[in-house]
């Protein structure tokens, strides 16, 4: 027998609530809500919004109204878990349970709502998983076995009629079912084509499933445009770009990597104009005021090798501007607060904000290196302010373990090309910098390997 499949409402990674705390929704995820699920007897599938950027496409609306169960995580007022909760109280009554983290105020459509609660540490991590998970699972146990009536829509306007899905559910639901387990077995091929290199994932692209994108599933098409992305085939990226339908290309997060593609192709001026735009409608973020620092960073480091000296300063204000904007808006997300820092040490006169900044960075590093999470960047961070503080022991401690989290050939010799920033400064100021060129060494060994096709542990 199939277990029932429950969909889960959430946000994910590190986000602040109402409060300010600063909650990993991953870890409530991995240590609440998905074991209450399995101890209910029922499937977990949880979204893909790291993927697609929040954005509701087809298979949002697909695990919406063909899962049998949800769960909805209503902490930081995040809209697309309140867009999703609504149509799920629109077509599938006595079906949804909500949670939320203990000290958040539900806004007040919702307040009335039988709701349990979960508690975090400082550090944003679940207090008493295991209490709570078999908590949230006897509530989802009960509403799989008597039901009730969750939906305000149902419960308080009773000239309403549910809607007629059953007899359709239950055929499409089997074909959903296959559909969740192949592109998880998919998903799986891609990831082993990236690690075996570039020529590994134009094959697996060349598949029938690909030659029409307006037929093929959304988050493989994704997923491809990533592992382009991850063995530095930009190229590649721009040409599936420009085949996707336009919906697809809409979507906040594929412009973003479209316009990161173009500028690592130098077409920097189609990058810019793509990203400013996005800026204009959409405000500035840490993630487009990153990649357009990136821009002006290439910029001034192309007008210096040229010995254009006033429009090289004149780039590397704009880029360090820009990168000031984007850690301004979110000081959690470090991308772009430790490329201001490293510009910083560029400039011709010392600035009072860089000491300012150092130790927020360093700060919000510290908090997102000790998630079970953490990634490449977060321990790169951490490597550069190392290498920023002179602290030798701490620079290669970070450096082993950024190097055993790459999995991207760009991500190692973008810190490395930073790493080469502060090491030709601080050289000609007479300072010893051999050590920084030892990690620089490492760092582009590691993603000469990665883009040769090797694993990363592979030697």
């Amino acid at each position: 027998m199939n277990k029932p499949l429950c969909f889960v409402l959430m946000p994910f990674g590190l986000k602040a609530d109402e409060n300010g705390r600063t909650i990993d929704f991953d870890a409530v995820y991995r240590e609440i809500i998905a074991k209450a699920i399995e101890f209910a007897d029922m499937e977990p599938i949880r979204a893909d919004e790291e993927q697609v950027g929040g954005t509701i496409h087809k298979p949002m609306f697909e695990r919406l109204l063909l899962c049998d169960f949800a769960v909805a995580d209503l902490t930081g007022a995040n809209p697309n878990v309140y867009y999703e909760l609504g149509i799920r109280h629109a077509i599938k009554p006595r079906t949804t349970a909500l949670v939320v983290c203990e000290g958040v105020r539900r806004p007040f459509d919702v307040a009335p709502l039988r709701t349990w609660t979960y508690q975090v540490d400082g550090d944003g991590k679940p207090l008493d998983a295991d209490i709570k998970a078999h908590e949230i699972g006897e509530l989802l146990r009960s509403v799989a076995h008597h039901g009730g009536n969750d939906s305000p829509v149902f419960e308080l306007v009773d000239f309403v009629e549910l809607p007629r899905m059953s007899a359709v559910a239950r055929e499409k639901t089997d074909i959903f079912r296959k559909h969740v387990a192949d592109t998880k077995a998919l998903k799986a091929e891609l990831d082993d084509a990236v690690h075996a290199g570039r020529e590994a994932v134009h094959e697996f692209a060349a598949r029938p499933m690909f030659r029409d994108l307006h037929l093929a599933d959304t988050g493989m098409v994704i997923n491809l445009y990533l592992a382009f992305r991850a063995v530095e085939d930009f190229a590649a990226m721009v040409e599936l770009y420009k085949r996707m339908p336009e919906p697809l290309q809409r979507m906040v997060m594929v412009r973003e990597q479209y316009a990161f593609a173009l500028n690592r192709l130098k077409r920097r001026d189609e990058a810019e104009r793509e990203l400013k735009e996005l800026i204009q409608l959409y405000g500035a973020t840490s993630e487009n005021c990153g990649l357009l620092g990136r821009i002006y960073k290439d910029r001034w480091q192309e007008a210096v090798e040229k010995k254009d000296l006033r429009r090289a300063r004149g780039f590397l204000k704009q880029a360090l501007e820009t990168y000031l904007t984007g850690f301004e808006t979110d000081w959690r997300d470090t991308y772009p607060g430790i490329n201001a820092l490293t510009l910083f040490e560029s400039l011709d006169a010392p600035d009072p904000r860089r000491d300012e900044l150092l130790p927020v960075v360093r700060y919000a590093a510290q908090r997102r290196a000790r998630a079970p999470a953490a990634d490449y960047w977060d321990h790169a961070t951490l490597l550069e302010i190392a290498v920023l503080a002179g602290n030798q022991d701490e620079a290669f401690d970070a450096t082993d373990r950024a190097l055993a989290a790459a999995h991207e050939s760009f991500a190692p010799r973008s810190t490395a090309n930073n790493l080469r920033i502060i090491r030709e400064k601080r050289a000609a100021a007479g300072a010893d910098v051999e050590w920084i060129k030892g990690i620089e060494d490492d760092l582009v060994k590691c993603a000469d390997a990665l883009a040769e096709g090797e694993k990363a542990q592979a030697g």
